[in-house]
């Protein structure tokens, strides 16, 4: 579904994928991905990046700006009466070393927020622990399954996160929380978020550039990342195209 302004009004065309992207260059890199150039589509505050049936977005860094941007789209796609009919949150991301070594790819069959909730004397308290929403979204089974048969990604839990993980410390202390873990970013948990409320299923796939643990930009391969990640949609496309929206499983 793509969402055109004319003569102030939306009109829609069918593009029934949105992927979400931190940044352009991620968006770039899906964009590389399929054959001739992307078209931009206005909205407000954001502009659609259309190529075959996907519409591109960049939406920003960090959960806030990923679930507003998501909702933007999301809201202008229901409106026109065109909804989408799957999110695909997308980039590059760190991963937790050996399970998902740099270049590789993981799909998320849970997107969970890793710092959304409170310190205690007793430790961190996730939000739902307080009596509050939720922590982690699932993406359809059936399709996590298709997608990572097709590229050779890895499925497991991929957490978001407010801050990157920076130290081996944490990196332990996430993984002890959360011993499928096989990669972080910061975006996933807003889009799934933001999908949740129109009943779209959500979809999170990365391209693992660095290690998560000790910083160190020259560990980083962000080129190979990125082009792992054009790989993966090119193979991936065909089986979104192909999903069952309805497939209970």
């Amino acid at each position: 579904m793509v969402v055109q302004a004319r003569e102030g009004r939306l009109t829609t065309s069918g593009t029934p994928f949105l992927v979400a992207t931190a940044v352009p260059a991620e968006r770039d890199a899906v964009a590389r991905a399929f054959p001739g150039p992307a078209r931009e589509v206005p909205l407000p505050g954001a502009v659609l990046h259309r190529t075959g049936a996907f519409d591109l977005l960049a939406v920003g860094v960090g959960p806030a700006a990923a679930a507003a941007g998501t909702a933007t789209a999301l809201t202008a796609a229901a409106l026109a009466g065109a909804p989408y009919r799957l999110v695909v949150s997308a980039g590059i991301g760190g991963g937790f070393a050996p399970a998902a070594p740099v270049g590789s790819l993981v799909v998320a069959d849970e997107i969970t927020v890793a710092d959304l909730g409170a310190e205690t004397p007793d430790g961190f308290v996730p939000v739902t622990g307080l009596g509050f929403g939720t922590v982690t979204h699932r993406p359809p089974e059936a399709l996590v399954r298709d997608i990572a048969d097709v590229t050779g990604a890895r499925p497991g839990t991929v957490l978001t996160v407010s801050t990157v993980t920076g130290s081996a410390e944490r990196s332990a202390e996430l993984l002890a929380r959360h011993p499928r873990a096989l990669a972080e970013a910061m975006e996933g948990f807003g889009v799934a978020e933001a999908a949740a409320p129109h009943g779209t299923p959500v979809l999170e796939i990365r391209a693992v550039s660095n290690p998560i643990g000790p910083r160190d930009r020259a560990a980083w391969r962000i080129g190979d990342a990125l082009a792992a990640l054009t790989g993966a949609f090119g193979k991936l496309a065909p089986v979104l195209e192909r999903w069952n929206t309805h497939d209970p499983r």
